[in-house]
């Protein structure tokens, strides 16, 4: 697993510094993929064809899976989830909290989790039963945070009748927490849930790309991490916190009900 985790860690280190050297800007050509505000750009697919690039000269047996390229097959039973730029909005418009997530998978369970914050420059590491890392520091959450003592992050989808729902929802939530953050980065915000930069993370619409490595790095940090009613985290919901706040939060979040946009 720390051979998965080192190779993660070479191989995020070089598309960020990639991806730092070469940021667009907003007057570059960007495309959309699933509504106008849904971008991506050239330099994402030019990250994920660098992490396959080095991926597969380095185990070319391995399974690929990434946001911009889908699956590439592979034989050995190891897949390798890859988000080359988890929030490329940030990244368009040079803000700070974008990433470079890469995780690794053996027969479907999470064993090395990279998330490269490139341009705060830190690199979080987890591997399975090995904890969390930042810097050589030790992650762990915050625990025995009350609700209504907790920083909460989300993020909201790019439907609008999706965002009108989880405007709704934030509206019902904010008067029962200390506050809310928005940074725009699913795996940013589990990396700052392992971190204790906030007390918990909630969205709908994440995909497993967004959340492969960085809630393994959560997990590690002694985080729960799930979907609503016993389910596992999936692209219907994903929540994150300390255990005592997670079922505090996960009970509020289940009477508003917001999957109702489904």
């Amino acid at each position: 697993m720390t051979d998965f985790a080192a190779l993660a860690e070479d191989i995020a280190r070089e598309a960020g510094e990639m991806l730092l050297a070469k940021r667009p800007t907003m007057s570059s050509a960007v495309e959309t993929k699933s509504s106008p505000t849904d971008v991506v750009t050239a330099l994402d697919k030019a990250s994920e064809e660098l992490i396959r690039a080095r991926v597969l000269a380095a185990r070319p047996d391995d399974t690929i899976l990434g946001e911009e390229g889908g699956d590439i097959p592979g034989s050995s039973g190891v897949r390798w989830v890859v988000d080359p730029i988890d929030g490329t909005v940030n990244f368009l418009y040079g803000l700070p909290d974008w990433a470079v997530s890469i995780a690794v998978e053996v027969d479907g369970v999470a064993v090395a989790g990279v998330v490269n914050v490139v341009p705060r420059g830190e690199m979080f590491t987890a591997t399975l039963g090995g904890g969390a890392w930042l810097a050589g520091d030790r992650l762990t959450c915050n625990r025995d945070v009350p609700l209504d003592r907790s920083l909460v992050a989300t993020g909201f989808g790019y439907a609008p009748g999706r965002r009108a729902v989880q405007g709704e929802v934030v509206a019902a939530v904010l008067p029962l927490v200390r506050d809310i953050r928005r940074s725009g980065s699913c795996a940013v915000d589990l990396c700052s849930v392992a971190a204790g930069r906030v007390d918990a993370y909630y969205e709908r619409g994440v995909n497993h790309w967004d959340h492969a490595a960085a809630g393994l790095i959560a997990a590690e940090a002694g985080a729960r991490i799930g979907g609503l009613h016993g389910r596992p985290v999936s692209d219907s919901f994903a929540l994150c916190a300390g255990p005592g706040l997670f079922a505090e939060l996960h009970d509020v979040l289940a009477a508003l009900d917001p999957e109702r946009d489904a």
